[in-house]
């Protein structure tokens, strides 16, 4: 498992889940964002400052005024999915897309069972969390909110512009990705494409393995992408159908 701190957070990348790991969206009017801030009258006063000082500021920039969007307990950005909050040590504030972009969805596999990731992620020491997790059975857990930036890949660039999903089970089991797991993962992943308006293709979703320094080799050799792949593209398509 992967620990990162806060301070290590503030570096060069964010935590990393997945292989031992174990609302968003754009609704609402466009809000100022933490770049417009940094570019505006309040990075003005910090002229000169170290890169401390400004790396705090980004990392408070949504305390001003006006800017924080309203959280509901326990809400999921995934119908049909369930809370289960990860600790607030393994994810970062922020207002996604208004403050990062999102065009990459990083696929994870825990080394481990559904109950294991969560436990995880509740843990303040672990350090990481992925948005999701998803089990054997199709069942999905919410984590994270979109609107925030999970410690889950390794890279600080990757972590901002992307959501994580976990799955259940090992990279060295192939009876580990089961039909269920990979159609509920594959609705998910179609959702999040359409909401931020990127493509279903492997330039933008992308194994844990692919993100730049990781160590990790997930989500493995057995992890089918050409069934994946269709799976997705099939649920966008099925949603843009017009109802009868």
């Amino acid at each position: 498992m992967s620990e990162t701190t806060d301070a290590q957070e503030r570096s060069a990348s964010d935590g990393n889940p997945g292989q031992g790991a174990g609302a968003g969206g754009r609704g609402g009017g466009r809000r100022l964002g933490r770049r417009a801030l940094l570019t505006g009258g309040v990075a003005a006063g910090l002229a000169g400052v170290g890169y401390a000082a400004w790396d705090d500021l980004e990392r408070l920039w949504w305390r001003l005024p006006g800017v924080d969007r309203p959280r509901e307990e326990g809400a999921v950005d995934y119908p049909g999915a369930r809370w289960d909050a990860a600790s607030p040590a393994n994810w970062r504030r922020a207002d996604r897309p208004y403050d990062y972009t999102v065009d990459r969805v990083v696929i994870h596999v825990v080394q481990g069972s559904f109950s294991d990731a969560l436990a995880a992620f509740r843990n303040p020491g672990h350090g990481a969390a992925a948005h999701y997790v998803v089990r054997r059975d199709g069942a999905i857990a919410q984590t994270v909110r979109e609107l925030d930036v999970a410690f889950h890949a390794g890279n600080r660039a990757y972590n901002e512009r992307s959501v994580g999903i976990e799955h259940e089970g090992f990279v060295d089991r192939p009876s580990s990705f089961t039909d269920r797991m990979y159609r509920a993962s594959a609705r998910l992943t179609a959702r999040i494409c359409e909401r931020y308006g990127f493509p279903a293709d492997r330039e933008h979703l992308v194994n844990h393995s692919e993100v730049p320094g990781t160590d990790h080799t997930d989500p493995g050799p057995h992890w089918d992408w050409d069934r994946y792949l269709r799976l997705v593209r099939a649920a966008m398509a099925d949603r843009e159908r017009p109802s009868r």
